[in-house]
């Protein structure tokens, strides 16, 4: 759902957004989205079909419908079957439909407000109902620390 719009001179989501986004697709297996994770060194990834969102994955919902280190153990060893194959789970079983999103124009500070309320890491940018970046913790950390330092918006934040 997109949430609350900005006008003004106000430090913009689009200046601190990573864009491109990696996302995955809803029938994408959670194997192959815990491998993205891993190999981007990122948290979250958006779920979209024909470009547009439809939920988010997390690094906490793959970990939990992976087996543990103990459960692969046991199934190497024979002591008990096989558990549901990360390769065969589709993403979509694993991802949370209900989504808050924002817009490019719409400010950190909205972006600050749903994060620390919801609790969530990450935001989507959505523009004309597509997905064209994603906010993190670490990109509104970067947007203070610049602006409570008086620099310039880094090189690799500029659109």
């Amino acid at each position: 759902m997109a949430v609350g719009k900005s006008t003004g001179d106000e430090v913009k989501i689009k200046d601190w957004m990573n864009s491109p986004v990696q996302t995955v697709k809803p029938r994408d297996s959670v194997a192959h989205a815990r491998m993205l994770l891993e190999r981007r060194r990122i948290n979250q990834l958006p779920v979209v079909r024909d470009g547009v969102l439809i939920g988010i994955v997390t690094d906490r919902d793959l970990r939990n419908a992976s087996p543990s280190a103990m459960e692969q153990a046991a199934v190497d060893l024979g002591q008990i079957p096989a558990a549901l194959d990360p390769e065969k789970v589709a993403v979509e079983t694993v991802m949370t439909e209900k989504v808050f999103s924002l817009g490019p124009e719409d400010t950190v500070e909205d972006a600050v407000r749903i994060m620390r309320r919801e609790r969530f890491g990450a935001i989507p940018i959505v523009d004309h109902q597509r997905v064209v970046g994603i906010l993190t913790r670490s990109d509104v950390l970067d947007a203070f620390m610049c602006l409570a330092l008086g620099a310039q918006v880094p090189q690799d934040k500029e659109t």
